[in-house]
């Protein structure tokens, strides 16, 4: 016989319901069906047991390798980008929004936190469904895809723009030829169905979990290299009159001009930093950032696997994980645009080229980048793929015909958008413009006010208003970007910039 006191004070969270006690709980979500199986490489258990709530969860993941793991998700190729929204915004008008971009992303993270230690939730879809049912589910799957393909097409424009540039200098060719294997789009393409691909059939995504480590290390491999090369690389850039390109061999410049001959040097652009600048270009810089900021669908899983999980524990990770990429972010943002100041482009690793393709260091930070963004390609495909399990495959079992149906179509879809993109700079600004903002600003906020029990905070309580205003903010966010990128585009200003 049940006492109607102790089942009370239960319901209420004052005390543990005792074995064998009757009892109205939110059933964890099961992961366990054949329709899940590639989540389970993010949801470790216990076989043979009764599943724990997520709070309860044995972790065995330390507190370093937790922040090594964050940081990783948080690094991306958004990090190429940031000069260029550098030399659009001036230094301290970038350090402004980069710092506030930051100190919003670590706030949403709280807001995850928070949501997720209330109703035991470990995967982002899954706190949709719970805030909203099957409409949030549907837009946090949604989103996460979006952002996912934004990600996985970035890192293939790399692929396109670097891949010829690096067998061009082990070629020693001088200049560019039409040959099939100096052709972006063609490369692509190889790359997708033969390396690509059959990584991303694999059937679980713990085979290709080396690739993290090595990525994270690519890039800071690359920062070390922006900074060296800021003092080795002259301002300003001299210029071959004959085909307009830098002279590769920077340390053998001299005053000498041939008046009688072809060569000649001239001055490109200014060697002056700007403080605070506006232009049609600076709508892309907060895209940039929050495009580059986005880790919140790995935040729970890692959330799940860390040791003596805790909010507290979780909220010192993602502080000191986000803390970390600001400062890598900002240092490689100054130092490059401090290199080529209004010169850099799009994509920061694609300016060298211009001064520095023969050069050993710069040959090595392009292999090094490519292999790890070809390698990365298949582990954020997974995400994108059980997202579109979750929306339209959710109660059907595992099947390798769909399972490899779903890598081919989104593999094709993303070379299609690669090869007719123009730049990067416009992957960067619309995923940078919807997505992102929704997974960092308009989704924790809005979760978190629905999942919130009124009893502890009221709808009209200082937390749920601050996080009303951070949605709205969102939404700002992604209206603003969105019409100014739109008019970019349409007074042709997006055409010319940041082209190669």
């Amino acid at each position: 016989m049940e006492n109607p006191l102790q089942t009370e004070m239960v319901n209420m969270g004052l005390c543990e319901k005792p074995n064998g006690m009757l009892g109205t709980e939110t059933p964890e979500p099961s992961y366990t069906g054949p329709e899940n199986q590639e989540l389970e490489e993010f949801l470790p258990h216990v076989s043979g047991k009764e599943k724990q709530r997520f709070t309860d969860f044995e972790g065995k993941t330390s507190f370093g390798m937790s922040i090594f793991n964050l940081s990783n998700a948080i690094m991306g190729s958004g990090i190429l980008g940031l000069a260029y929204a550098m030399a659009n915004t001036g230094i301290l008008l970038f350090l402004f929004l980069l710092t506030a971009v930051a100190l919003l992303s670590t706030y949403s993270i709280h807001l995850l936190l928070k949501s997720s230690g209330i109703v035991g939730i470990r995967a982002y879809e899954q706190l949709g469904q719970k805030a909203f049912g099957t409409p949030g589910k549907l837009a946090a799957a949604i989103a996460i895809t979006l952002q996912n393909i934004g990600a996985m097409s970035s890192y293939l424009y790399i692929v396109k723009s670097e891949l010829p540039l690096v067998i061009q200098t082990f070629l020693n060719l001088r200049e560019k030829t039409t040959d099939w294997y100096m052709d972006g789009n063609y490369l692509v393409v190889i790359v997708s169905a033969s390396i690509i691909l059959p990584l991303a059939l694999m059937k679980q995504l713990g085979y290709l979990g080396y690739t993290s480590g090595f990525s994270l290390s690519c890039m800071v491999f690359f920062l070390c290299s922006v900074i060296y090369k800021k003092f080795q690389i002259p301002c300003p850039l001299p210029l071959n009159s004959t085909d307009h390109t830098v002279l590769g061999n920077t340390s053998l410049i001299s005053d000498i001009t041939y008046q009688n001959g072809h060569i000649y040097e001239e001055k490109i652009g200014g060697c002056s930093a700007k403080m605070f600048t506006l232009n049609s270009q600076t709508a892309y810089t907060i895209p940039i950032m929050a495009f580059a900021f986005v880790c919140h669908p790995e935040v729970l899983p890692i959330y799940t696997e860390l040791k003596d999980a805790s909010k507290k524990k979780m909220q010192q990770v993602s502080n000191i994980s986000i803390a970390v990429m600001y400062c890598m972010y900002f240092m490689a943002a100054l130092f490059g645009y401090l290199t080529f100041y209004d010169q850099v482009e799009s994509e920061l690793l694609h300016t060298y080229s211009r001064v520095a393709q023969f050069d050993i260091l710069i040959l090595c930070v392009r292999v090094a980048v490519l292999t790890a963004v070809i390698l990365t390609v298949p582990i954020v495909l997974f995400p994108v793929r059980r997202a579109i399990q979750h929306m339209l495959f959710q109660n059907k079992e595992f099947s390798w015909i769909r399972h490899t149906a779903i890598a081919v179509v989104l593999l094709t879809l993303i070379n299609l958008l690669v090869i007719f993109a123009p730049t990067i700079l416009g992957i960067f600004g619309i995923i940078g413009a919807t997505s992102a903002p929704c997974l960092i600003f308009i989704f924790p906020a809005i979760f978190y006010i629905r999942i919130m029990p009124k009893d502890k905070e009221p709808t009209r309580s200082p937390p749920k208003i601050l996080a009303a205003c951070f949605a709205g903010l969102g939404v700002l966010f992604m209206i603003m970007s969105l019409s100014f990128i739109i008019i970019d585009w349409a007074t042709g200003g997006g055409k010319s910039s940041g082209s190669h």
